[in-house]
């Protein structure tokens, strides 16, 4: 009788479910770990160390799995965030910035999350290199907004990437057309995980290889592993080694996440005295930000819940706007000491978020994630600041890129900010079709992006092109049927119009 089937039969003549789910966790531990080992002899030895860092960090993430049951949060206990936990910046901009304020600066680093690839808008390589405005790509906005704060102020201000396996060799090409900017750039990757069976829960890997068959095995483990993998890199140590005391962390993807003067000021000169370890810049939810995470108070702490931890039962209270009116922009400031000292102390708690994935083969996945935003309950002082919507413009979609590329936004610096000459502040809601999906696609039925200063609603399917000079007002819809095409003259201005499959333009 093999030990498994002893340890089986001694836990169920316990009668005890919990001791037969220890042991069932227990072999499948064990099996997790030799299947590591095994992939681990396979690293050369220049790869050796990292990999078994990725790998022991896996591991790590794998025990806490297998602990943790259904949704992480109680209901119960989640309350609304006392009233001076979230401050508005309207307050915070109200104190005014110091004489000093170069020193101020060059106490901070910038932190660019840069692991994802541009595949969900058709394009090949890291998202990053995508062009966004006049030829300039995400990487490029970034870099002439740093460069443009170390010039005004004769500062320092270094900016350090974020990579993943994913995106590091061709980020790395390019930095080189950066060498003559006034801007020290650094790298670091993220951890490279493996992708687990569904069913077995047994790494899909064989070897420590991302080629071949292998491509699919490994993923870059969400932007929680941010903590570890700055630490593991060394860039950590040198940054508080040159008097760095904050990191300001966002999407690159995000192109209202600037460096702003008034919350580092905040974050080096509190009114109160008492720095904060963690602020965490939050805006006011909208329909289309339903799903958003949200801060909330749970015992006794700042708690940002992301709705994959809601009970099913109260998604729909989660997504009120009413009851929780704010969400994460994922722009975040942080204390270079405090990650230290957490990290040391293995001390940052960050629930697990569990992604199904289906690979090209068929084969279910699941791949084990954590969000860097997650971790705000395990520093001291952590604070949310109510920013204005212009400090959240993501661009996730040919929709949002639409946007971005129109004269709703002047360009100056590397910075986009909300044409004066738009009457409401307020971002139009666009929703462009899947034949606008691809980058390339999209740009091809567009002669040339359209006046979008007074426009409120676009939706636009179907077989649609463009002309030059178009001019788009109030609600517009356009509607191709199926087989049919509509190209809008050049010059046509639009002005609360549906335009249906036969070309026939209508009053709305």
């Amino acid at each position: 009788m093999s030990r498994f089937v002893q340890d089986l039969s001694k836990a169920m003549s316990q009668d005890g479910a919990s001791q037969f789910q220890e042991v069932i966790r227990q072999e499948l531990e064990l099996s997790v770990k030799k299947e590591l080992e095994k992939i681990l002899t396979t690293a050369s030895s220049h790869e050796f160390e990292h990999t078994k860092k990725d790998l022991d960090g896996f591991r790590k993430l794998f025990h806490r799995f297998l602990q943790e049951k259904g949704p992480s949060v109680d209901w119960g206990k989640i309350q609304r965030p006392p009233e001076d936990s979230i401050q508005p910046y309207e307050k915070i901009k109200a104190r005014g910035l110091p004489d000093n304020i170069s020193s101020v600066l060059n106490k901070l680093v910038v932190v660019k999350l840069n692991g994802g690839l541009g595949t969900s808008m058709g394009c090949k390589g890291p998202k990053s290199l995508i062009g966004v405005r006049n030829e300039n790509t995400f990487l490029d906005l970034t870099v002439q907004q740093i460069e443009h704060l170390n010039k005004t102020y004769n500062t320092d201000v270094p900016l350090v990437l974020m990579n993943s396996f994913n995106t590091d060799e061709d980020t790395k090409k390019i930095l080189q057309k950066y060498n003559h900017c006034r801007v020290k750039i650094y790298t670091f990757n993220q951890s490279r995980y493996p992708r687990i069976n569904k069913e077995s829960l047994l790494p899909v890997a064989k070897d420590v290889s991302y080629s071949g068959e292998n491509t699919e095995a490994w993923y870059p483990p969400g932007h929680g592993d941010i903590y570890a993998s700055f630490y593991n890199s060394g860039l950590l140590d040198t940054f508080i080694g040159e008097g760095k005391e904050y990191i300001f962390v966002s999407n690159i993807d995000n192109l209202g996440a600037t460096v702003d003067l008034y919350i580092l000021n905040h974050l080096m000169n509190p009114p109160n005295g008492k720095r904060c370890e963690f602020v965490m810049e939050v805006t006011n939810k909208t329909r289309a930000d339903v799903k958003g995470g949200t801060l909330t108070q749970y015992e006794g702490k700042l708690r940002l819940v992301e709705i994959a931890q809601v009970p099913k039962a109260h998604v729909d209270e989660f997504k009120s706007v009413s009851k929780f009116k704010i969400f994460n922009t994922n722009n975040l400031w942080i204390s270079l000491g405090a990650v230290k000292r957490l990290q040391e102390q293995n001390a940052i708690d960050m629930e697990i978020i569990v992604n199904p994935k289906t690979l090209d083969g068929g084969l279910n996945v699941i791949q084990l994630e954590t969000a860097v935003g997650a971790a705000i309950k395990s520093f001291e002082n952590s604070l949310g600041i109510n920013v204005p919507r212009s400090r959240f413009l993501p661009v996730k979609t040919t929709s949002d890129l639409l946007l971005v590329m129109s004269n709703l936004y002047s360009l100056n610096a590397g910075s986009l900010t909300m044409s004066e000459k738009r009457e409401f502040p307020t971002v139009p809601l666009v929703k462009l079709g899947s034949s606008f999906t691809k980058v390339q696609d999209y740009l091809r039925r567009f002669e040339s992006i359209p006046d979008m200063l007074e426009l409120d609603h676009l939706t636009v399917s179907g077989d649609v092109t463009f002309g030059k000079n178009v001019s788009l007002k109030g609600t517009v819809i356009i509607i191709a049927n199926h087989g049919d095409r509509i190209d809008i003259p050049p010059g046509a201005v639009l002005e609360n119009k549906i335009v249906s499959g036969n070309l026939r333009i209508l009053d709305h």
